[in-house]
């Protein structure tokens, strides 16, 4: 009779046959491949979600430490956007570079470098003494973040099978996307009022210390592929997105048609177009050309930058607008945002259950045309906007929405990409920080556009020029969905219907 199966914990099981009177003893037992156990499923999901958490933090705890930043430091309203921009394009475009890092060298040694990268500069942040150190800095701190954030999301769908687990798992994983950016303005209008701007930054040392000490232990390495890296690519993308984003930001100040504008933009576009060439060239593409071959996949990177441009622009400009003319604390702003922040932690936590009953599109849709419509609300601020029915309620729409439509819209970005997980997780989240960058960039120039000759009264209007920008950008966003995922998503039988 044969022994039992012995299972080390390996995902292998070793049948060994001495127990059998029959048989010689073999020389070595047979080893069976089975899929291993999943003890470990929610720590590595905890790792990577405290992890991309940090990342998505650190993008808007800034946003509530801005007037403190200015004060401290000097910098025009304009300015003052390039301490976001410098990281947000840095961070998305690089991103396809530290997702072909991961692939190349293994997701789990490129998380853990990452890791220690993002910390040591989320220091240099802190204790920034100029404004060219400051933005420097950030822009470090996006290489960081842009290595990271596409090694979490392989790590990821990588560790969790599609259906139900990796519907879960995506979940949690989108929820910290929504979360991050909503509780990064609570917790930098915490540490802002009560201690410095500085010390949200300096947060990130001992959480990405800790970090680093699980994933070492805990997290699975995956295979490493032999190939070269695309720094043409590379190097092309970010540089084109740099200088079209640099373009749109001074056009506020100067002008449309100034040279100083126009220069810029024409060169980035014509290094946007290069990249492309390069990529139908390139023998290992740093962004393989196929992955827009599925309709889906292309809505959901259009949708997705349209998307994020518009929550950023939400972000920047209400976070303003409760200090400056509310006059209130950046603690209070922080708190401003929970009616979001809770809301949309209570409808992503939902997700899961909701994709069992609903399309992937119907609960995408059912998300967009909430934000949409609470963006829409939010958008007639004017110097007496009360907080409660015109910030608090059009908040918790926007929070309902968030909370539905980033998982379904995740999931869309990487569906059925086995063999370019890395590339496909890079390009979800280069839109994503693209979208963010470009779209805060045109906000900007809009919200510069309006004066009414009085401080208080140009940042509401202002605000509410920019947030009816961000409504039309979700509009937008609506109409590729319906255009491109959902189609896409249509059975054959159900064309005719």
């Amino acid at each position: 009779m044969r022994a039992a199966p012995k299972y080390d914990g390996s995902g292998d099981v070793r049948v060994g046959h001495a127990a059998d009177p029959g048989l010689k003893e073999s020389a070595a037992p047979t080893v069976v491949r089975v899929p291993a156990a999943p003890p470990r499923a929610t720590l590595i999901l905890t790792i990577i979600c405290v992890s991309y958490f940090m990342v998505i933090l650190d993008n808007s705890i800034v946003f509530t430490g801005l007037p403190q930043i200015r004060s401290d430091m000097g910098f025009s309203e304009t300015g003052l956007s390039w301490i976001t921009n410098a990281y947000v394009l840095v961070f998305g475009g690089l991103l396809l570079l530290g997702a072909r890092a991961g692939d190349l060298f293994g997701h789990r040694r490129v998380f853990l470098f990452s890791l220690v990268v993002f910390a040591l500069t989320s220091l240099l942040v802190g204790a920034a003494q100029s404004q060219w150190w400051l933005i420097g800095a950030r822009a470090l701190q996006g290489v960081g973040a842009a290595v990271l954030a596409p090694s979490a999301l392989s790590l990821l769908t990588r560790s969790f099978p599609e259906g139900r687990a990796r519907n879960r798992a995506m979940a949690a994983y989108s929820a910290v996307a929504g979360l991050g950016a909503a509780l990064g303005l609570v917790v930098g209008g915490f540490v802002a009022d009560l201690i410095s701007w500085r010390a949200g930054f300096f947060l990130n040392v001992p959480v990405g210390i800790a970090m680093v000490a699980l994933a070492v232990r805990f997290l699975p390495e995956t295979e490493r592929r032999s190939g070269r890296v695309d720094v043409a690519g590379a190097l092309l993308a970010t540089a084109g997105s740099t200088a079209s984003v640099f373009g749109i930001v001074d056009a506020s100040d100067i002008g449309w048609t100034a040279p100083a504008t126009l220069i810029p933009l024409a060169a980035g576009l014509v290094m946007l177009a290069l990249f492309v060439q390069v990529e139908r060239r390139a023998a290992q593409p740093i962004v393989p050309l196929r992955l827009f071959a599925s309709r889906e996949r292309s809505g959901a990177y259009v949708t997705r930058m349209l998307y994020m441009g518009a929550m950023m622009g939400f972000f920047f400009f209400t976070a303003q607008f409760v200090q400056s003319v509310y006059h209130w604390t950046p603690l209070q702003a922080g708190l401003a945002f929970l009616p979001m922040t809770l809301v949309n932690f209570v409808f992503a936590v939902q997700v899961p259950r909701l994709l069992e009953r609903a399309s992937r599109p119907q609960v995408l849709t059912t998300g967009l045309a909430l934000t949409m419509v609470g963006m829409a609300w939010l958008s007639r601020l004017d110097l007496h906007t009360p907080y409660l029915t015109g910030v608090a309620l059009p908040m918790v729409l926007i929070g309902a929405g968030q909370g539905l439509a980033l998982a379904p819209l995740t999931s869309s970005g990487v569906d059925g990409v086995a063999a370019d997980a890395g590339a496909a997780s890079g390009l979800v989240n280069t839109v994503h920080q693209i979208g963010s960058a470009l779209s805060l960039s045109i906000l900007t120039a809009v919200a510069a556009s309006v004066s009414t000759g009085h401080e208080a009264a140009d940042i509401a209007a202002r605000s509410g020029a920019a947030l009816t920008g961000s409504a039309v950008l979700l509009a937008l966003a609506l109409a590729a969905t319906l255009t491109l995922i959902v189609p896409a998503r249509i059975r054959p039988h159900e064309r005719s219907l």
